[in-house]
């Protein structure tokens, strides 16, 4: 049997440069600016199709509660505020 001679590969040769210049990064920005727009647009619509959407009765009841819930935080700020108000008073008839 003949012994098979191992040859070196060739070198490859680089096709492309290494590091393009300014002006070539400038064009390949410029070539993709379309889809460097679009990219963001495409993602946000793939992202909202796979949102599990509330049914139209649980939109209504969140948004009850929600608005009874800012009602209520409404009255307790206001409370907290006429107290401090009285308070402010109280203390600025007891100085003078």
């Amino acid at each position: 049997m003949a012994e098979e001679k191992k040859v070196p590969a060739a070198p490859k040769k680089a096709t492309a440069k290494a590091n393009p210049s300014g002006w070539e990064k400038f064009v390949n920005g410029v070539k993709k600016l379309p889809q460097t727009i679009a990219k963001p647009f495409k993602d946000m619509y793939y992202e909202l199709k796979r949102v599990t959407w509330p049914t139209k009765r649980k939109l209504i009841v969140y948004s009850v509660i929600v608005l009874v819930f800012m009602l209520l935080m409404g009255i307790v700020i206001g409370l907290f505020d006429l107290g401090a108000s009285a308070l402010v008073r109280a203390l600025g008839s007891v100085a003078s």
